[in-house]
């Protein structure tokens, strides 16, 4: 009995890097900016509360993303614009960009932890309100947001390290006219003077009806 190896198809298996690229870098762009957005929203977000004593009677305080902490904010910008050069560089920078994005989802993540638990913010607004610097906050409470910004970072994080993977197969922006300037220019057609119309339809062209 004879057995029959399949051989794979050679246009198949050239477009195995083709698919991969693309699917990659859909889910790179969709977690990127899922991230960025996400971050951006719950910095905005009230990720704090809790209350001062103030003339006998609690006060209370909140306080948003932005008041703990300004480096999920800053770096998901950072992130974005990362993420848009990736397709504007090539080879050693197309890498630089990619860890870049990496690197500002995993600040994002990171600063977000460190704020899910931080009560700088509002011992701060303590004071303020009760004139009296060594006020602290009572009855302090967390909320969710900062796991979002986390989340929102680790999305980020996931975008470059695709970038970083596979970035070697997502094309570049500047591609299609890096192309058209290397194409060769034409050579002005021939032009007979005594034919007035020819004269015209060369300087439509843009072309010099002399040949100089």
């Amino acid at each position: 009995m004879e057995y029959v190896t399949a051989v794979p198809h050679p246009r198949s298996e050239a477009a195995a890097p083709t698919r991969s690229g693309r699917r990659s870098l859909a889910v790179a762009l969709l977690c990127g900016a899922l991230g960025a957005a996400g971050a951006l929203l719950a910095t905005r977000q009230r990720w704090s509360e809790g209350t001062a004593t103030v003339a006998g009677g609690a006060f209370p305080l909140t306080a948003r993303g932005s008041d703990v902490t300004g480096v999920p904010a800053a770096l998901a910008i950072v992130g974005l614009a990362a993420l848009v050069a990736v397709f504007a560089v090539r080879g050693a920078g197309r890498l630089a960009v990619a860890a870049l994005l990496a690197l500002s989802g995993a600040g994002i993540a990171a600063a977000a932890l460190v704020g899910a638990s931080d009560s700088s913010a509002l011992d701060a607004k303590a004071a303020q309100a009760t004139g009296d610097t060594s006020a602290t906050v009572a009855a302090l409470s967390h909320t969710g947001w900062p796991y979002v910004a986390a989340v929102g970072g680790v999305l980020i994080l996931s975008a470059g390290l695709l970038a970083l993977r596979y970035g070697r197969l997502w094309p570049a922006m500047s591609g299609r006219y890096e192309r058209g300037a290397d194409r060769p220019r034409r050579k002005p057609r021939p032009v007979d003077p005594e034919r007035p119309e020819e004269i015209w339809k060369a300087l439509d062209r843009g072309e010099d009806p002399t040949g100089a």
